[in-house]
Order: structure tokens, then sequence, then C-alpha cells
């Protein structure tokens, strides 16, 4: 679906940026036709340039947690902007959200503020570098952590390989340095500890991807991540990122029970404003200048326009709004189970909390292999069909759909109706 506003304005845009988009899913390669450029957003829903409304399931890839334009984080974005936009200096501010954070994920005793997740991943490799004085990373293939130079790798099949650049522009010699393994494998990690153990600097991961579809972890793979590390002298990383303050108050983490060494935070944590955190133990995050050996800087990290929205949003993480997302994000799994029975489709429903993806191939996805094995045609028709219909799903089948706590049952079973009309229709 693209209205005639926003084929004018894609038209325009593809003459001065890049594919006429600033991050590449947004071009809507992926599922066909071109993207609806969007002039606003209110709680659940999505306005086109043209007006027409659409229930999100995107949320700005996840932040929205509470809905769009929330009026507390609005009234703090506000209050703020009076007192002056960027200042390059400390503020109360700033400590106050970092105290904040660390009450709220015990994996973090100190913490940095910066404007993007990216910088937030390769920050704390730098630092896990810097403490182990090592410099081999382990990620696992399907995982996206940014798009520094050694994060952009894919994998071979199966067994840990050395990494080759997965964009150009990334020279091999920064890809050997990062090993990929397969996700929930938790063998492939046991052998690749057991072979280079005193070579590895950090393991990274997604502790609940959401970047090749929602896959959660099996049973004992994150537990043998910080084990592993723990033993060999590796620092093991939680990339919540999208996760944090998503699945839980306390992220993955804390559903999971579990205290990595260090821990990556955005989206939620910053109301939808740039904004994202690093941190970790204390001793690790010691390694920072002033007080270390390790630099990293930024102007605009802890903009107090963005803390402030930080801040808000952190107060809006009440056991009421948890509640309600179970509840909506559990309604939604049941209707597209019901859907996809009805029709015989063959698709699956994987969810972790309010995120969930709607995979066209029979399942479990549990990695990579078995992702890419979906019917991504299929779902381009599907992803269509629903666009038509006032649905505004992700457009692409490796990416997951996330729940808000301004989704109502009617939101609900209106996007279960149409998301069965559109597997009828995608067949």
């Amino acid at each position: 679906m693209s209205d005639s506003k926003s084929s004018a304005l894609f038209e325009r845009a593809q003459r001065v940026v890049p594919g006429g988009v600033n991050s590449p899913v947004r071009a809507f390669r992926a599922v066909g036709g071109s993207p609806v450029f969007i002039a606003k957003a209110s709680g659940a829903y999505l306005f086109g340039e043209s007006g027409e409304r659409f229930t999100d399931y995107v949320g700005s890839w996840g932040p929205m947690v509470f809905g769009h334009t929330h009026p507390k984080v609005v009234a703090a974005i506000e209050k703020a902007v009076k007192n002056g936009l960027s200042f390059g200096a400390p503020t109360a501010l700033e400590v106050e959200f970092a105290e904040r954070v660390t009450a709220l994920y015990p994996s973090i005793e100190m913490m940095r503020a910066v404007s993007s997740g990216t910088e937030a991943t390769m920050a704390a490799l730098r630092v896990a570098r810097g403490f182990t004085k090592r410099d081999v990373i382990v990620k696992f293939e399907g995982c996206y952590h940014g798009h520094a130079d050694f994060l952009l790798v894919q994998a071979g099949s199966g067994a840990a390989t050395f990494g080759t650049p997965d964009s150009a522009g990334v020279p091999e010699a920064f890809a050997r340095l990062t090993t990929v393994l397969p996700y929930n494998d938790i063998d492939a990690l046991r052998a690749l500890f057991e072979s280079r153990g005193k070579e590895i600097a950090a393991v990274i991961v997604e502790p609940v991807v959401g970047n090749m579809g929602c896959i959660a972890p099996v049973p004992g793979f994150l537990e043998e991540i910080i084990a592993l590390c723990k033993k060999h002298g590796a620092v093991s990383i939680f990339d919540e990122v999208m996760t944090g303050s998503r699945v839980a108050r306390g992220g993955m983490q804390a559903r999971a029970g579990l205290v990595p060494d260090m821990t990556c935070l955005g989206k939620v944590i910053g109301g939808g404003l740039p904004l994202a955190v690093y941190g970790g133990r204390r001793e690790i995050m010691q390694q920072l200048a002033p007080i270390g050996p390790v630099y990293q800087a930024g102007t605009l990290s802890g903009n107090p326009i963005a803390v402030s929205a930080g801040l808000a949003a952190i107060e809006l993480l009440d056991d009421a709004l948890y509640e309600r997302l179970e509840a909506a994000s559990a309604r939604l799994e049941r209707g597209l189970n019901d859907a996809i029975k009805s029709t015989g489709a063959s698709a699956c429903v994987q969810r972790c909390g309010s995120m969930l993806t709607l995979f066209f191939a029979p399942g479990p996805i549990r990695n990579w292999s078995d992702a890419k094995q979906c019917d991504t045609k299929r779902f381009g028709r599907w992803h269509a069909a629903m666009l038509q219909q006032g649905e505004y799903w992700p457009p692409s089948q490796f990416e997951a759909a996330f729940v808000s706590g301004a989704h109502t049952d009617e939101d609900i079973d209106r996007t279960i109706r149409a998301a069965e009309k559109a597997l009828r229709e995608s067949a």
C-alpha cells in the first residue's frame, strides 16, 4: 500500500537519501512496494501523510512499550526543552538517570549514557577488550548488535568460523577478530571455549533475538554463556537494547534470573528518544577514561532532553503495564495461532513477553538456519494484505513485532481478523 503523498515523498527522498530512507528496513524492499510516510502517532496508532490510520506493531522498533506520545513523557520533554537543548557539561538529570538504571538492573554497577544502541555495543566490547587484554569477540548468527565494523559479520554453517564481512566497506582483518556461532548451540559454544578460551575477550548475545524474528533462548543457553565466560576470564554481555524493560522491567536478565558481566540498553530506556546505555561490573567500567585507559566520548551523551524522556519512561514501568502487555500479547498469539489453524497455513507464532513473530515456516525456529527456511515471498504478500487493512506490521520476516500497553482488546481482535484474511489472500 502506498498513498499518493507517500509515493511522492519517496520519489523525492530517493534523489537525496540513499534508497530514499535513513535506515534500510524502512524501504520495504523485503516485502515489496514502497513505504508509508508517517505524519504523527498516538497511543497504538500511526497516521500516514494522507491521514490514514494504522494499528502499529513496530513501535519505533521497540521503545514505545506504553504507546506513542505518552503524556508524561511528552511533558518531561517539554519541561526539559525550556531549560536548554544541549550543554556538553554534566547535569543532575544524568546522575538521577544513572541511579535509576543501576537500581533497575543489578548487573549494572556503573554505566555510561550514549546516543544509540550501536554506540552502546561498540563501547561495551571496547571496554571488554581493554579489561581482558584480549581481542576475539564471539557473537551468534542472526543476532544484530549495531553497525560497527567488527560486528557486521556472518558465519559458515554449523561449527564456529572466522567471521567474513557481511557488508562492503568492512575490512576482513576486522571481521577475523569476530567468531560467529549458531544461536542456541550450547555444544558449539563449549567447544569454542575449549579450543580458544584464552583468546576470547567477550561473548555478546541478544538474550531474546529480535533481529531474525523473535527467538527465545533454549534452557541453559544463557546460563552457559555466563558460566563459560566466568571460567575462562571473558566478559559476558547481554545486548538488551531491544529486550531491556520490554520483556520485563529489568529485561530478559530479570525474567531469567541472570546477572551478566555487562549490559547494553536502548529503546525503552530512552522513552523513544536517541538514548542508550552500557554498563556492568564496577571493575570493568572503571577501565573507562578519565579514570582508565579505554577511551569513549560523546558530546550528546546524556543529553538532558533524552535523559528526561528516559526518566519519565522508567516511572511508567509499573506492574499494571506488564500485566497489560502480557495479556494483550497472549491474546494476539492465541488469535494468530487460531488463524493459522483455520487457514491451514504453514506458519508458526513465537513470543516472549510483548515481542512476537509470525514465521512462515512450520517451526519451531531456534536459530538462523531454521529462520532462513521461511517463505519470505508469502510473508511479503501477507504484509501487503495487512497494510491494506490498516495493520502496520514490521516490513521484514526477520524482525519482531511489538505490542504496547496502549493496544486495546478491540485493537488486538481487529488485527487477528485482518491476519486471518491476509493469510487466505496470501496463499
